[in-house]
């Protein structure tokens, strides 16, 4: 009975023992719950509270509209359009195959996007989205909405989609966007401008495109969009409206533009027309041409190799890439290099038997004319070689150099467009950099007499001849020549001018100006050019000239016996009309032959067009504000002025090759010296034939 008591009384004890243990532990256990709640709830509630919120709230970027680019007249160069596409983010879809042949059923995929697909879907990151389908219609896209849950990893989004309504015309003035690549999202970082890109699927890639890129952009816009466990947006909670890209107005004229366009039809050359006065770019041709659409969603393999493979190399911009020999359309240049430094009187009298002999050497006249006791007015009106064979040694190379440069030749006239190429302006130390070899260094003396007459080492760009003769045709006054003219905020509607004032001014005499004019003027009456312009309303002023592609040794040269692509550039440069330049013109048609017969009469047709009387007085000039029409410079009548803030020498934006994601890479691009496809020679011994 005893122990019974005992025993009992030991585990009423044990009872209470464990009771309490369990409920200090549970008293410990709920004294830690509360512990963490206060830690969660008041200690760390700022900063969980905004993680929470950004789990239920994902930022969704909006991109901006791209601005618009018109010409002077206001007609559409390049547009956006809204499209409906189909995007893929391949790590949620969980078989590829599967479902592309069940969409297939729902929305048409051809098999040219299902190869296009499979090539992006290599070039970027399992969590991107792809585009799969775009142009979809409004009936397609309203049938995928509706079984847009069958297809998790799919998205149909709208979009702003870049058009060029023009086709090839100005092609190479406009450039074209083109997806985004590694590279440019690398740059993006770099620059710290890869936030403002979130959600845009293209970028300029060359042209006007590229080089104003900030402007045509805009900036980013957000939406905070509440969203469920499951993703699905609940309702919008903040919206910052995205800012459009300002519109461009262009000083380019689309109807001279597709007028010069038209008579470079079935011909390589490029052809730049400048209004002396503003500076203003009215046409920029490079002959052949492309079609920038192509290049929007990425060009497909079959068109980027009819382009790329082709001989004619119509992705190369000639006008600004393209570095040629200019021939005779040089002379005006020398002979105004020889007034202003007093190397020879325009009154001066030199014969031309047909050849000038140096060292022993005889450089000899086009076709052999011989045009007798020659002063500088009539050697410019009959081209006489001889007389500007014998002005090389005479003003030196180094002379020349530093005259011409004030014009822009071998300089970056800083044009708003990419992939401006220098091109050559010989020296005495451009050799010495020039060659490697110190025997090929030095400067001989007979070698300026080829560069006096635009052959030898001299390569320019058909740019820089439009800008010279424009500051020729202006009395020296340098307006930095651009192709857009005006910016406009398509918020406020302001238009900014970009160029108002000159860059710089020569100082020439107004005697010696004269003395070239008139003989350009001449040129065009009763010299090489005379038959392109009979019958002309107004009275031009230029210089033909013929650059040969290499040397002929002492031969004859019989263009039927020479390889077409080895043939010589047919060149002409004027402005008109000449007592009051509202138009500068330079020209090149590669292989064609003479100047004369070849380039002038498209000059000719390009002056009858933007001079008729039949066009609208104010359809020649970019609107600008009232405040500043004063303000836009005029050429003096005098050559003195003050010197420049801005330099020929401006940077440019750096060339820039289509992208890999577009196409194969360039590497075909020629070099593009004298012409695309022309060998030269460099000899003082060769013919002259320049006219």
């Amino acid at each position: 009975m005893f122990e019974f008591k005992k025993t009992s009384h030991l585990q009423k004890r044990r009872i209470v023992f464990r009771i309490w243990v369990a409920g200090i532990f549970a008293l410990l256990c709920f004294g830690g719950l509360l512990g963490r709640l206060w830690f969660l709830q008041v200690d760390r509630y700022e900063g969980l509270a905004a993680r929470a919120n950004q789990n239920r709230i994902a930022v969704v970027p909006i991109p901006p509209r791209r601005g618009e680019i018109v010409d002077r007249r206001g007609v559409v160069l390049a547009r956006n359009y809204r499209d409906y596409t189909l995007d893929v983010v391949p790590a949620h879809v969980a078989d590829m195959k599967k479902m592309l042949d069940e969409l297939g059923q729902l929305v048409y995929i051809s098999p040219l996007d299902r190869r296009r697909f499979k090539q992006r879907m290599g070039q970027t990151g399992r969590y991107a989205h792809v585009l799969l389908r775009n142009n979809l219609n409004d009936t397609e896209a309203a049938w995928f909405s509706a079984h847009a849950y069958e297809f998790p990893g799919v998205s149909l989004r709208a979009r702003w989609v870049r058009e060029y309504p023009q086709g090839a015309s100005a092609a190479h003035v406009l450039g074209f966007v083109g997806r985004i690549s590694e590279s440019d999202l690398a740059k993006l970082d770099d620059e710290g401008r890869a936030g403002n890109y979130r959600g845009t699927d293209v970028i300029g890639k060359k042209g006007i495109e590229k080089t104003w890129e900030d402007a045509l952009h805009g900036h980013t816009g957000l939406e905070e969009v509440e969203v469920t466990a499951g993703g699905r947006p609940v309702r919008v909670l903040r919206r910052v409206d995205p800012v459009p890209g300002s519109n461009l107005v262009l000083s380019l004229d689309i109807g001279l533009q597709k007028e010069a366009e038209k008579l470079f039809e079935g011909k390589r050359g490029a052809l730049v027309a400048i209004d002396p006065k503003t500076g203003d770019v009215l046409a920029f041709v490079s002959s052949p041409s492309f079609d920038p659409n192509l290049f929007i969603d990425g060009i497909d393999v079959e068109n980027w190799r009819r382009l790329n493979d082709s001989p004619d190399h119509p992705l190369v911009d000639r006008a600004l890439y393209g570095t040629y020999p200019i021939g005779s359309t040089y002379k005006p240049f020398v002979a105004l290099a020889a007034l202003e430094l007093g190397k020879r009187s325009a009154t001066q009298i030199i014969p031309d038997p047909g050849y000038f002999e140096f060292a022993g050497q005889k450089y000899r006249n086009a076709a052999g004319a011989v045009f007798g006791p020659t002063d500088m007015h009539r050697a410019l009106v009959v081209s006489s070689d001889t007389y500007f064979f014998s002005l090389g040694p005479v003003i030196g190379v180094d002379a020349l150099h530093d005259f011409t440069k004030q014009f822009g030749f071998g300089q970056l006239t800083g044009i708003d467009l990419d992939g401006e190429r220098r091109g050559v302006l010989p020296s005495t130390e451009w050799k010495r950099h020039a060659f490697k070899k110190p025997s090929q260094q030095h400067w001989f003396t007979g070698e300026s007499v080829s560069v006096a007459v635009g052959q030898g080492y001299n390569a320019f760009t058909i740019l820089q001849l439009a800008q010279a003769t424009s500051v020729l045709a202006n009395n020296g006054v340098y307006m930095k020549p651009h192709l857009v003219s005006l910016v406009e905020n398509p918020q406020t509607g302001k238009s900014t001018p970009i160029v108002t004032k000159p860059s710089y001014t020569i100082p020439l005499k107004p005697e010696n100006l004269k003395v070239v004019k008139d003989a350009l003027v001449d040129v065009i009456r009763y010299g090489t050019a005379r038959r392109a312009f009979i019958g002309a309303k107004y009275q031009a002023a230029g210089k033909t000239g013929t650059a040969q592609l290499y040397s002929l040794k002492g031969a004859k040269y019989h263009a039927g016996s020479v390889n077409e692509r080895l043939r010589d550039h047919a060149l002409f440069m004027a402005y008109a009309p000449a007592e009051d330049p509202r138009i500068a013109v330079a020209l090149i048609v590669e292989n064609g032959g003479w100047g004369a017969s070849v380039a002038a009469p498209i000059a000719r047709q390009v002056f009858d067009y933007w001079l008729s009387p039949d066009r609208h007085e104010n359809e020649n000039y970019v609107t600008v504000p009232a405040s500043l029409k004063d303000d836009l410079p005029h050429a003096p009548s005098g050559a003195a002025g003050a010197s420049s803030e801005e330099s020929p020498d401006a940077v440019v934006p750096p060339e820039d090759r289509p992208d890999e994601d577009e196409g194969p890479a360039d590497s075909a691009l020629p070099d593009m010296r004298h012409g695309p496809d022309a060998p030269l020679t460099l000899t003082d011994s060769r013919d002259a034939r320049r006219r």
